[in-house]
């Protein structure tokens, strides 16, 4: 550890407690947070000492972020903090690889489809159990399918399978088990992408006898198949985890991860340097420099495939029903100025899906910084004395937007220019997710992280009508569209890439056209990490398991 590069400006006394408070970097977790017997004494109990050092002491990882976790059940949330968590407590059917969305085994050892792309078949593997102890076979994955069919609670299931209150299965008309270890999907038409969402770690296997024993609790009482158990979990602070000994894949050489809580990126900057944490996100953009001088650190970047915007809800009554008003806001917002708050990690966004995705649309003009042009249409379309419109931003830092308390300033006093006066509305991570779901907001600050390298997960649930649900909507502008509708489901039941690429172009074209966002950066965010911590590989998706994770 680097205790040597505490800042100076702390006394003695206050280091000592700020490590205690902290829970430790991977030197001293076994020695920190003395009131935790829990933790100790449950990750203690494997006879695996594969991730212990030589000393015989814990090797435990602390992850440091910005926001708690929504959910630890999986298909409920769409959040990345929640995300984080179960990535490393369940296993999907297939998985991506490490540094790609290309499509591995996991759960599944080999599948085939048949010629019309309606049937799946999976052959899964043996000897797996859950962490509860109970052995994993196919009659798990057909009760996990159904049980996410049968509610409008599992959020991902309706925004990638299609599933609405008339037909709450959505595109996949029945999952059998055809044999102990042999799974069978039935799809009522062909979909492109359905090998790429069975990897998103929202499709997380569970334990059917743990969602059985905990009903409405599960979600605080995760139990998978994955490389790490879950412990402990206290709200706003911290999420605790146990390496699985008994992993069927890469055994983890940790002993324990810890996910902590600390919204002030700067604070969480300050324990990175002083060993408290091992891996941080979330950083300021002016702290890079300070790390990348740093001996003791490392700055990782994660591969950009990422958005981040300001959507209009268009489904209030009032100027955001009105196109020209959000072409003029966009018209209004001067991008080259806002970029100046990324400090180097974004670049501007014209469209709704990053450009390293197929099917991106480069053609495609952005509206540009025109502040006349946007008093014009304001006024065309009856608001030319400016109208009152709130902005909804969440308080705490995403990879997608770092800064969001002085983007919603900078936007502010944009708009004031043409008439337009903001009052900006700021809440906690979970509370910002409720809200914009609900609809409540005539403006919003979101981003999203791509989930499988596929348009479709872009463009048809943070766009299409299907998913303008309130209570569960992905599309928080309520953005309906018929054509822009039929393009997207086309371009689902498609199976030739090319034919695809023509219809995501069109659909790029529509959204440009009707301006339900602005659409601001796609990022490479920074991650913040000590050089004790080897073999970490961020994933383009937004999050990675962390068996691979070694601690020098």
């Amino acid at each position: 550890m680097k205790k040597q590069y505490l800042w100076s400006l702390f006394s003695a006394m206050l280091l000592v407690l700020i490590i205690i408070a902290g829970c430790g970097g991977s030197d001293d977790a076994s020695t920190d947070d003395s009131g935790d017997d829990t933790d100790t004494s449950q990750a203690d109990n494997s006879d695996n000492s594969e991730g212990s050092d030589d000393s015989g002491e814990k090797k435990t990882l602390v992850f440091g972020r910005g926001a708690d976790a929504v959910s630890l059940d999986p298909s409920k949330v769409t959040d990345g903090e929640s995300i984080y968590v179960t990535n490393q407590v369940y296993d999907t059917l297939v998985r991506y690889a490490e540094d790609s969305t290309d499509v591995v085994e996991a759960l599944a050892v080999d599948w085939d489809v048949s010629e019309d792309g309606t049937v799946w078949t999976f052959q899964l593997r043996e000897g797996v159990k859950f962490h509860d102890g109970t052995d994993f076979t196919a009659e798990d994955v057909v009760y996990n399918f159904e049980r996410w069919a049968t509610s409008d609670e599992f959020i991902y299931y309706g925004y990638m399978f299609g599933a609405s209150e008339d037909d709450p299965a959505g595109i996949i008309e029945k999952v059998e088990a055809t044999g102990e270890y042999e799974v069978q999907f039935t799809l009522e038409a062909p979909n492109a992408p359905f090998l790429q969402t069975l990897a998103m770690p929202p499709f997380g296997i569970a334990s059917p006898e743990a969602i059985e024993e905990y009903g409405e609790d599960y979600g605080k009482n995760p139990v998978g198949t994955g490389p790490f158990k879950f412990v402990e979990w206290a709200r706003d602070d911290r999420i605790v985890l146990e390496k699985n000994p008994d992993y069927f894949g890469q055994v983890a050489s940790i002993d324990e991860v810890i996910f902590r809580v600390i919204p002030d990126n700067s604070a969480r900057f300050m324990e990175l340097q002083s060993g408290t944490i091992d891996i941080m996100n979330g950083m300021n953009p002016q702290d890079l420099t300070t790390a990348e001088n740093d001996s003791e650190l490392q700055v990782i970047r994660r591969p950009s495939m990422n958005v981040s915007y300001m959507a209009m809800n268009t489904s209030k009554e009032g100027p955001m029903s009105d196109k020209r008003v959000r072409q003029a806001i966009n018209l209004a917002i001067d991008k080259d100025k806002l970029l100046t708050l990324y400090e180097g990690i974004g670049k501007p966004a014209k469209n709704p899906m990053p450009p390293s995705l197929w099917g991106y649309n480069d053609d495609i003009e952005d509206y540009g910084y025109d502040p006349e042009e946007a008093k014009r249409l304001l006024a065309e379309a009856g608001y030319g004395d400016g109208f009152t419109v709130e902005l909804y931003t969440m308080s705490n830092p995403r990879p997608y937007m770092p800064q969001p308390k002085l983007m919603a300033e900078a936007i502010k006093q944009m708009l004031a220019e043409v008439g337009v006066e903001v009052k900006i509305v700021m809440n906690d991570w979970d509370t910002h997710l409720a809200k914009t779901e609900n609809g409540e907001h005539d403006m919003a600050f979101l981003g999203w992280t791509g989930d499988n390298g596929d348009p479709d997960n872009f463009l048809y649930v943070l766009l299409d009508k299907d998913n303008a649900k309130v209570g569960s909507a992905g599309n928080i502008a309520f953005y309906k569209n018929d054509e822009l509708h039929d393009l997207l489901v086309n371009a689902q039941t498609e199976m030739e890439q090319e034919k695809r690429t023509e219809y995501y172009l069109r659909a790029q074209e529509i959204i440009h056209e009707d301006a339900p966002w602005v659409p601001i950066a796609h990022t490479t965010p920074p991650l913040g990490v000590a050089k004790h911590v080897k073999n970490y590989v961020p994933h383009p998706t937004g999050s990675e398991p962390f068996n691979n994770i070694e601690l020098e």
